[in-house]
């Protein structure tokens, strides 16, 4: 389909102690979008909803966190379908609240060993660097009587001159390790002569190193204590995963229940702002597709059996932003769906950018990368990743389909001109051709895209900006009639009344429809409307000089292919195949990966810019299924 599905909004009225029960109809119908009520509403002031919403999140946040740390897959959804009571919800919390506290303890007990085994690792790892030191290294950490002993470290190129200067001061230097840099040394002398040998030490870079705390013994003796107590903390973690284990084992099923119970919750505390209430009555609103109103109400009734009324009406024209679009498509349409998508939501009654952005997308990358062989490669390559492309699979093949199609066009095979002949053209052969064709394609689409943009004003309402505006009528026939004016005075040499005419009038137009929005009072008011005048008018043009890239990348991909020709024509027979097969899988992927994108920037900014606001809102409806 081209736009949304129809929606209607309905209102359902019903008795407050049956909301539950009615916001499980809702959600087993799978048609109804719930619409928040304004909070001020003084016909409806409850919202009986509210404690159930705020319990219903605690729940679902301390069970995510108890079945991501005890491992607890994803329950099935339950079997008979009941409305959960907020005092059977509020047990579960508790329950559950006793059960997160333990797994909190020993979540944290966990990164605490974690993090003293991780600890030990460093610290074994340090005790490499001291493993040569034959010494209780705690007696180089503390202050020595008679002594002055310390570890640094010195550059290399530095270590002989500070060995014979510290000698000079009754000191010994001794490597202990060495590295191409610098040199790991003992320091030790008699006290008494510190300052002196601090200048020398400063001069020569000489750097102190600081030894852990937890090395206080010989080398051997070190690793062994570091040894046992990995073993230790290690048994601790185990000791912790076993209990884990337990844990899961024994409260699997009671967490399951609890998840199937929070499925059957969540319509209710899905509701939240869209549920009010006064007195014994309760009302809440959505948005429900035309063709479902008949299963929602056969829906509401099986449960429901009469006790309720269930409203419904057209969305009106201050709706239409607020309204949710549902919008279907085939299955290969999906992928480019997705793609335009990502640039907004249509509003609901706007067209739906799909189908043009998937049949242009395809046309202009074929345009611009159009061999045979690269989209023969393009098709194995997404053909044998289609279990990795998943959906995304129509989308690639479709591209290699047109890379394929314009290739026969172009009479090229991985950049060979000679195998083919062209069905058309060799873009080489005639770039002024190639130029022209994507010019006048540029016009086509920025004029198919602008009359999509009338028809969707028009459809909001907007009929004077859809009439007059600069993306309007006017400003489609002031571009029409500016591209037929450059036509006939290129072609033939002519610009006449007519010509003229089709250029002035349009642009009057467009004048006095902006001199009418402006506010901008006294002389600067026909300074701003020239201004914007003529900024729609430079818009049309950049954007219509923009498709000129189209003709740029065909020509850019046979050059591309020459280069990589005459490169390989330098070399014998061996280097010569490998250069082709080289240079063209770098046209493949790069040159490939920049065409998709320059492909992607003239749709979203040429085209969806022009009659596709994107801030539309997607219809959610309430589901039976498991959270997200």
């Amino acid at each position: 389909m081209l736009t949304s599905l129809s929606m209607r909004r309905v209102t359902l009225h019903m008795v407050k102690e049956e909301a539950p029960e009615a916001a499980l109809s809702l959600a087993e119908s799978g048609v109804f979008s719930p619409e928040p009520l304004p909070a001020g509403e003084e016909s409806l002031p409850e919202c009986p909803a509210a404690s159930y919403q705020a319990l219903f999140h605690d729940v679902q946040m301390r069970l995510q966190k108890v079945s991501e740390y005890l491992g607890v897959q994803a329950a099935i959804p339950p079997e008979k379908v009941r409305a959960i009571s907020e005092s059977e919800l509020a047990a579960f919390n508790k329950w559950l609240g006793r059960l997160w506290r333990r797994c909190s303890q020993l979540q944290e007990k966990g990164r605490e060993l974690d993090e003293k085994i991780r600890s030990i690792g460093q610290l074994d790892k340090t005790l490499d660097t001291y493993a040569r030191l034959d010494v209780n290294l705690g007696l180089l950490q503390g202050q020595l009587q008679f002594l002055d002993v310390q570890l640094g470290a010195v550059p290399q190129s530095n270590f002989g001159k500070l060995q014979e200067a510290v000698g000079m001061a009754g000191y010994i230097l001794k490597p202990f390790a060495e590295s191409d840099s610098a040199a790991l040394v003992v320091l030790a002398g008699v006290k008494g002569n510190e300052r002196q040998v601090q200048s020398v030490l400063r001069a020569a870079a000489y750097r102190p190193l600081q030894l852990p705390a937890e090395f206080q013994h010989h080398p051997q003796q070190v690793r062994q204590q570091l040894a046992a107590q990995r073993l230790r903390f290690q048994e601790e973690r185990l000791a912790l995963a076993q209990e884990r284990e337990l844990l899961h084992k024994k409260h699997e099923q009671a967490l399951h229940k609890g998840a199937q119970r929070m499925i059957l919750a969540a319509p209710y505390a899905f509701l939240g702002a869209s549920l009010r209430s006064q007195g014994g009555l309760a009302t809440v609103q959505g948005w429900v597709p035309t063709e479902k109103i008949s299963c929602l109400r056969k829906t509401l009734q099986r449960r429901l059996e009469q006790r309720f009324v269930l409203e419904t009406r057209d969305p009106t024209l201050d709706e239409r932003l607020m309204t949710p679009s549902l919008i279907r498509v085939p299955r290969w349409l999906q992928p480019f769906t997705d793609v335009a998508h990502n640039y907004g939501v249509p509003r609901y009654g706007e067209l739906d950018p799909s189908w043009l952005f998937a049949l242009t997308f395809i046309a202009m990358f074929g345009m611009m990368f159009g061999d045979v062989g690269h989209g023969a490669a393009i098709l194995a390559v997404g053909w044998g990743c289609r279990r990795w492309l998943g959906h995304y699979t129509p989308f690639v093949l479709s591209l290699g389909v047109s890379s394929c199609c314009f290739g026969f066009l172009y009479g090229s095979v991985f950049g060979y001109e000679e195998i083919l002949s062209p069905l058309w053209l060799s873009p080489l052969s005639n770039p002024q051709r190639m130029l022209m064709v994507a010019l006048f394609w540029g016009v086509g689409f920025i004029l198919l895209v602008t009359a999509m943009g009338i028809r969707n004003r028009l459809a909001e309402g907007c009929y004077a900006e859809a009439l007059l505006g600069g993306r309007g009528l006017a400003g489609s026939l002031l571009y029409l009639g500016a591209v037929y004016g450059a036509f006939r005075w290129m072609e033939e040499g002519v610009f006449g009344a007519m010509e003229a005419a089709a250029i002035v009038l349009p642009f009057l137009v467009l004048l006095g429809y902006q001199w009418h929005r402006s506010q901008v009072p006294g002389f600067g008011r026909g300074v701003v409307v020239l201004i914007e005048s003529f900024e729609i008018i430079m818009g049309y043009f950049a954007n219509t000089l923009s498709f000129l890239r189209v003709a740029a990348f065909s020509l850019n991909h046979v050059a591309l292919a020459l280069a990589v020709f005459a490169l390989a024509g330098t070399m014998e027979a061996v280097g010569h195949w490998v250069t082709v097969v080289v240079g063209n899988l770098f046209i493949l992927i790069l040159e490939g990966a920049i065409v998709a994108i320059q492909v992607l920037r003239l749709e979203y900014y040429e085209g969806f810019s022009r009659f596709f606001s994107g801030d539309g809102r997607a219809f959610e409806p309430l589901i039976l299924g498991p959270l997200k």
